[in-house]
Parts: C-alpha cells; structure tokens; sequence
C-alpha cells in the first residue's frame, strides 16, 4: 500500500506513548479472544494489516460487538463472552476527537460503517510501527483500545 506522505509526517508528530493495563473484548464464546480480525474494520483495511480490536472498558467491548451483531438477520444465536485480557504496547499512537477530525475523519459520520479515512490512518499508524492505536469508541463513550500488534500481556 501506497501512503499519503503528508498524513505520515502527520501521525509521525505524535510522540508514541507506553500503554499496560487491562483492556476488554467480546466475542463469540468460542472464539479465541486473540484471534484478530483481517476483514478490515474501522483502522485497517481488508487484506490491510490484522487488528485485534479491544476496549479499555467492558461496556464497550460489549456495545462494539452488539451494533455489529445488530447488522445481522437472524440475529447471531450463539453466546457471547467478553474477555479480561493484559496489554502491554510500546509504541502506542494516542488520537483524540479533535486529533481525527484534523486527520480528516468526518465526526458527523464516525459511528457509522464509513471506515474509509479511519482505515488509511490505521494503515499509516502500522506503517510507522505503532503497536497499537488510542481512538474514541464509535459506539461508547470511552476511548476504546485498537491494537495494531500489541502483545498480550504475560499472565
């Protein structure tokens, strides 16, 4: 993938920031929580690098994963669990509102399926070897935890 090198001086002014603690996810029970997805998404592409899409709050793990079940007819049957898991990124890239509305992100739009500009500043992130991304959530009122490649903390 070809990169805009002006949105890539962009996100490189952003100094990368330390992230560990506990983050959240929900999936169907069996599911293995990290599994990422390489569908595409808000921050990455189909085909585009694979995310594995967290929450620093439960609530909107399970907010996250009830919109998108909520594009299904039937609605998915099987049960679903939200996961506990331990993070630790190096190299994490912190985007506020205002931050993602400069990098050209439409808020009018922001919690709809419309991932085009989210998805070629997710792409930049990892081609700047962020390790993970700090984003508002779409569907929950928190900042929800988007790694590019974070690594799972040692239990």
């Amino acid at each position: 993938m070809i990169h805009d090198l002006d949105l890539l001086d962009r996100l490189s002014a952003f100094d990368p920031i330390k992230f560990g603690g506990e983050v959240f996810r929900a999936t169907r029970k069996s599911l293995d929580p990290l599994t990422p997805s390489t569908s595409g998404g808000r921050w990455a592409p189909k085909d585009g690098p694979a995310v594995l899409y967290m929450s620093t709050e439960g609530e909107g793990a399970l907010a996250e994963i009830a919109f998108h079940w909520s594009q299904f007819y039937p609605l998915p049957s099987k049960p679903a669990a939200l996961h506990r898991i331990g993070l630790t990124a190096r190299r994490t890239m912190r985007l506020l509102r205002a931050d993602l509305v400069d990098l050209g992100v439409d808020w009018a739009r922001y919690g709809e399926m419309s991932y085009e500009r989210s998805q070629v500043i997710g792409a930049a992130a990892a081609f700047l070897e962020r390790d993970g991304l700090l984003a508002p959530s779409a569907r929950w009122s928190l900042r929800n935890r988007s790694p590019i490649r974070g690594q799972p903390c040692p239990r």
